[in-house]
């Protein structure tokens, strides 16, 4: 069973999303629209939140399919749907449902899963079970492309545990309230390549009372060569791998794994 951190049930982890800098300013929507546009045909798109890509991606005329686990992320994403054009509206289908196992009886030249998103599956049975399940929605040729960050030794070590580390703060929601957010590490499990994460929430209204809000959630982290066996072992072939958004190369000191994999087998 996958395990989010009840991301699933926790209604405030939606109603803040749009208004974490890290998220609003990653660089990744353009690399993403580019493979929508030249997709040729219906996208799915895994972890689609709240519609941060998955929206330009219909307002630039794509049909896309958007999943993910939380309906709260899901109706986050409906409300913001409501000020678009009825013609980008329909181009979007939702569809509240985990990455391990799906089925929606559609088939897609590209599918994608940005912002780490796969890194979410913990196991190797998971992840397997995702990888099928992207190439039993695909045709021949489609492309997977996703992202993860680096594998950084320092996470990974007894000394990062317990520490609370600052995002960033003071940042003003749209009811006036102020947030900041700290991470911490929990726990490294190395024999089983993931720590144990919180995201910690800070909220202050008005009148200067603070409520304290926790996402605590496992996340895996991976090493290229295994994600490249995951593939292989799931009928993908490796076109490329990236180091950055911007498309150069992957070196020792990227700050993400970017893979883009083609279908070529069942």
């Amino acid at each position: 069973m996958i395990k989010f951190g009840a991301y699933e049930d926790k209604p405030f982890i939606a109603q803040l999303y749009d208004y974490v800098p890290f998220y609003a300013q990653r660089p990744d929507l353009g690399f993403y629209l580019d493979f929508a546009r030249s997709a040729g045909g219906r996208i799915l798109e895994m972890g689609c939140g709240t519609g941060r890509i998955l929206i330009p991606m219909a307002a630039a005329g794509c049909d896309v399919t958007g999943l993910d686990f939380s309906e709260f992320m899901l109706a986050r994403c409906r409300e913001k749907l409501e000020s678009q054009p009825k013609e980008v509206q329909e181009r979007i289908r939702l569809v509240t449902c985990g990455m391990a196992e799906f089925d929606l009886a559609e088939s897609f030249r590209l599918v994608t899963a940005p912002f780490r998103s796969f890194q979410h599956l913990i196991s190797v049975e998971e992840q397997l079970s995702c990888l099928r399940c992207v190439n039993n929605h695909m045709t021949i040729g489609g492309k997977f492309v996703f992202d993860l960050s680096r594998a950084h030794f320092q996470f990974v070590q007894s000394d990062a545990v317990g520490k609370e580390t600052q995002d960033f703060s003071n940042i003003e929601l749209p009811d006036g309230r102020k947030m900041r957010r700290t991470h911490c590490f929990v726990a490294c499990h190395l024999s089983e390549q993931y720590n144990d994460i919180e995201f910690i929430y800070y909220i202050t209204d008005a009148n200067g009372k603070e409520e304290r809000l926790v996402q605590a959630f496992p996340f895996r982290y991976f090493f290229r060569y295994e994600v490249e066996h995951l593939l292989a072992r799931c009928g993908f072939n490796i076109i490329q791998v990236f180091g950055n958004f911007n498309r150069s190369q992957l070196t020792d000191g990227s700050a993400e794994m970017i893979f883009v994999a083609e279908k070529v087998k069942e």
